[in-house]
């Protein structure tokens, strides 16, 4: 065993500090007031629905199909420390190197450092949406390493200085439409023709001619792994493009990094997954490019394979017995295309471990909901339950988010001081405690609030009660209540 630690470990690492998260709230303002955006966004996931829908309904067994997938990615996390000390043997028996990292820092340190080992100042990475988790490219570029990514997704962010990727399943730049992307690729990239036109077809090839270049000159390689199959060290990578394929077999050095929850037991269990994944993520049969490679083999593919296991929290969500149906997740996205928050947001106010639903559970699980940002996080959902209609392997988000919601309230009422909110609550429940106390409030509240309307319409509320009529106008309350209305009814009915 190389690296760091355990799986199980948890290393105290100093990395780079970045800035903390600001609240869902806050982070999503940029987002709801670009209209190009959130139409691009809705188009989208309209598509990827339809697509969805009619890839699923051609299989009559799907439902029995979502719950092998279910029974696959739980048994694999109830045994998963078997699984994955017995995927280290597999892939050091095949050749191979097993790095393991307890966190992102370590993981960014090992990459790092075999990179520099290898003699390069350049890598090219391919469909590594841990590399993204860990914040790879930056840790490289900090390092002196030129990082040239490829896939199409990721390249049209780094090109157009976004602060993160899209999510790994959308479609490349979900947030693009390809007026955008032109105006993009004709002032970024060197060898873009000139008069690059919109076209769909024109577009995709000038960016396969500068991925292209880029994959052939490469030595060194950094990629993800959507699955491992433990019995026998295989890493599997599915993608769309198939920039993937050509950097396992074109660089001398291949690092791949993977979180260690996409191990899976044995290839009967992996042909579950690969049936489910593509259909729940963009409507295909199967993904466009399925790579397979084990090991090393001299004379074909890399000289050298590092498998770079990451821990960075999963161990800490597979102890809550609740939260760890969140690692079932198989990184589809389905969820995110039904969320009628994120078609309005995007992958941006959720944080680096990815947007949506499911985005919206894992950073809490794995960071804990102390910190004003990640508690944000479980209220970034309406609870309408679609992502869990659509979930291949059938995780109840919705059921997720409330546990998370209940562990944001016991964390603040363990405060020594209460926040505003919790003081506003505790309120509320004492004057509701009583008929009397509850009655006099209602009058009181409604005198003030017919006060504060307008036409009918409230505007605008005071202090913290403000957060109601920031995005909505409320309706003035009527001069009776319900209550004094049905008492006044209750006593005519009682003359006659």
């Amino acid at each position: 065993m190389n690296g760091g630690s355990s799986a199980g470990g948890r290393a105290s690492s100093a990395g780079p500090v970045s800035l903390p998260m600001p609240k869902f709230a806050v982070a999503a303002r940029t987002a709801l007031s670009d209209t190009g955006l959130r139409r691009d966004l809705r188009a989208a996931a309209a598509t990827l629905r339809q697509r969805r829908e009619a890839a699923a309904g051609e299989l009559g067994d799907w439902q029995e199909l979502r719950e092998a997938g279910r029974a696959v990615r739980d048994e694999t996390l109830l045994n998963l420390d078997g699984h994955l000390e017995r995927l280290e043997k597999s892939v050091t028996e095949a050749g191979g190197a097993v790095h393991w990292a307890a966190d992102a820092a370590e993981a960014a340190r090992l990459v790092t450092g075999l990179v520099r080992a290898t003699g390069h100042g350049e890598v090219v990475t391919a469909a590594a949406p841990a590399a993204r988790e860990i914040g790879l490219h930056e840790a490289l570029t900090e390092a002196g390493v030129t990082v040239h990514p490829t896939d199409l997704a990721e390249l049209v962010a780094r090109l157009g200085d976004d602060p993160r990727p899209a999510a790994r399943a959308a479609p490349p730049a979900f947030h693009r439409d390809r007026a955008r992307l032109r105006e993009l690729f004709a002032r970024t990239l060197p060898d873009a023709p000139p008069g690059l036109p919109d076209d769909p077809a024109a577009l995709a090839a000038a960016a396969r001619a500068h991925v292209r270049r880029r994959l052939l000159s490469a030595r060194v390689a950094v990629c993800g792994a959507d699955f491992m199959v433990a019995d026998t060290g295989t890493l599997v990578l599915l993608e769309s493009e198939g920039n993937g394929r050509t950097a396992v077999t074109a660089a001398d050095t291949l690092i791949c990094v993977a979180g260690i929850d996409a191990v899976v037991p044995t290839w009967d269990d992996l042909e579950v997954l690969l049936q489910l994944l593509p259909r729940s993520a963009t409507g295909d049969r199967m993904s466009p490019a399925v790579s397979t490679w084990t090991g090393v083999t001299p004379g074909d593919g890399p000289r050298e394979l590092h498998l770079v296991l990451l821990d960075n929290g999963r161990t800490t969500v597979l102890a809550d017995e609740v939260g760890r149906a969140a690692l079932r997740c198989v990184r589809c996205s389905a969820c995110s295309h039904v969320c009628p928050v994120y078609e309005r947001t995007g992958d941006e106010p959720y944080g680096p471990r990815g947007g949506g639903p499911i985005g919206a559970v894992l950073t809490p699980l794995v960071e804990g909901v102390d910190g004003a940002a990640h508690a944000s996080l479980p209220y970034a959902s309406t609870l309408c339950g679609a992502c869990a209609d659509v979930c291949p392997v059938k995780i109840d988000i919705p059921e997720l988010l409330v546990h998370l919601r209940g562990a944001v309230v016991e964390s603040r009422r363990r405060r020594p001081v209460p926040t505003p909110e919790l003081l506003m609550m505790r309120s509320a429940a004492w004057t509701m405690g009583e008929q009397g106390r509850y009655e006099a409030a209602l009058r009181s509240g409604a005198r003030w609030a017919r006060l504060l309307s307008r036409g009918g319409r409230i505007r605008r509320l005071p202090g913290l009660l403000g957060k109601w009529t920031e995005a909505r106008d409320l309706p003035a309350p009527p001069v009776r209540s319900f209550r004094a209305w049905w008492r006044a009814r209750a006593r005519r009915g009682g003359q006659r």
